[in-house]
């Protein structure tokens, strides 16, 4: 399973009060009235004053539903003023806050015409980073954020926020500008117990795991209830090549959050990593119950069924995960491989042929010689020694030939009367079969004799 991640990169709207609109009421910049006469040339009315223009009242409105939350009653209100005011950043950003609140796509573009209008403003630049880093553009979040810290703000908390999330996207991929703008951050506002997971994330992506884990037991020392941390050391623990003690600090904390399905479903692949299926089992089965839609659950059940000889129960669960996810050829090994130890092998092959001819969909070229040794043996069984033939010259292109591979060959070129080939190849597997294939290696010995004495 992934390691779990924590994740502040969500919308502003219960950290900031929304004084935009209020702010335009009682700020905005007066207008001088018309002369009351027309007056001779190089003269002045010198009873003309500045006066201040009537404010529209539906700012006020606007306002004080924003206070309220009331954001069906601001987002009609805020839609006539934007309509009024369309070049107006504080309208539009506050419109777009609205729109966000209530989910709206339209969001996104409202926030982009406030910061068009005003590229100077703060706010509308990290509302947006936000919004885009929700729905997974994270590129584009990175750049409003990036941004967003460059601009003058007097709210701190806000500009702190803007060095966090530009640090949580970058933990991954550049974590010494993580660990720069995480330290910018706590210069603005004192240190949370999510800075400190993200710091260990951030020493993970920096190999430096002694102080990943450092970070996550100071974190737990402080809260020895957060799944997060508790996720994340076990994590480490296992890159530290620590098994016992990750499944310790699970079983510590599942002691204290039994039904957590992070950890839950951690402590599962531990015991799967060490070949202890039976212990891993009865935790995924009752994850699955709990959560039959989660595909990464059902596709670990899947394989958990499969190391345990369960091929089965495992089959219709690769079968369901293939119609949800097309697109992986991975899954399609996967459930050939149960079809062929359940002797399905012309089902098998089927599937292995219509997957194999996209090649390039693999995700590595391991993936795809797998697939390859898959088909090679269910075409064997199924007595199609061409497919068999043509599978193995797949795997051969990415990695040398084992010993099993070299007896199909010899038994397919055996099948199609080439006796020089198959008898070459039959000596060929027996010089490297070393007597780990009995049954194999008793079967060339006598198709060797068999060839002999017909050729």
């Amino acid at each position: 399973m992934p390691k779990p991640t924590h994740n502040n990169i969500t919308h502003p709207r219960a950290s900031r009060h929304r004084l935009c609109i209020a702010a335009a009421a009682i700020f905005s910049t007066a207008l001088l009235a018309p002369a009351h006469a027309q007056l001779p040339a190089g003269t002045a009315d010198a009873s003309a004053q500045p006066v201040q223009q009537p404010q529209d009242p539906l700012r006020a409105q606007a306002a004080a539903a924003l206070d309220k939350q009331d954001y069906p009653t601001a987002l009609k209100l805020l839609t006539t003023l934007a309509e009024k005011n369309p070049a107006d950043a504080h309208v539009l950003y506050d419109l777009a806050s609205t729109q966000d609140a209530l989910d709206q796509p339209a969001a996104e573009a409202t926030y982009r015409r406030a910061i068009a209008d005003d590229a100077s403003f703060f706010d509308p630049h990290l509302a947006l980073g936000l919004l885009l880093a929700r729905n997974g553009k994270l590129a584009e979040a990175r750049a409003e954020f990036a941004t967003a810290v460059t601009l003058k703000t007097d709210n701190q908390p806000l500009q702190a926020r803007a060095y966090r999330a530009l640090a949580q996207l970058d933990a991954s991929t550049r974590p010494a500008d993580a660990s720069a703008e995480l330290l910018s951050a706590l210069k603005l506002s004192p240190e949370t117990p999510d800075d400190i997971l993200l710091s260990g994330e951030i020493a993970e992506s920096s190999q430096d795991l002694p102080s990943a884990e450092a970070a996550y037991r100071r974190l737990l020392a402080a809260n020895p209830q957060n799944a997060a941390a508790n996720a994340a050391l076990a994590h480490v623990l296992l890159r530290e090549h620590k098994p016992a003690d990750a499944e310790t600090a699970l079983t510590t904390a599942l002691s204290k959050s039994p039904d957590d399905p992070t950890l839950n479903a951690q402590l599962a692949s531990l015991y799967e990593q060490q070949n202890q299926p039976e212990k891993a089992l009865p935790i995924v089965e009752k994850l699955h119950a709990a959560h039959p839609t989660d595909s990464n659950l059902t596709r670990l059940l899947a394989r958990i069924y499969s190391r345990n000889n369960q091929f089965d129960r495992a089959e219709p669960l690769y079968a369901a995960l293939i119609a949800a996810n097309p697109a992986d050829p991975t899954l399609v090994t996967d459930r050939a491989d149960a079809l062929i130890h359940l002797k399905n092998f012309a089902e098998a092959e089927t599937i292995l042929k219509r997957a194999l001819a996209q090649p390039t969909a693999y995700p590595s070229q391991a993936d795809l010689a797998l697939a390859a040794n898959h088909l090679a043996f269910a075409a064997s069984a199924n007595n199609d020694p061409t497919v068999t033939l043509q599978a193995l010259a797949i795997s051969a292109k990415v990695q040398p030939k084992s010993p099993s591979e070299i007896f199909l060959e010899a038994t397919a070129r055996d099948k199609l009367k080439q006796v020089k080939q198959a008898s070459d190849l039959y000596r060929q597997f027996l010089s490297v079969a070393g007597g780990k294939f009995p049954d194999e290696e008793w079967e060339a010995r006598h198709r060797l004799l068999t060839l002999e004495h017909a050729h």
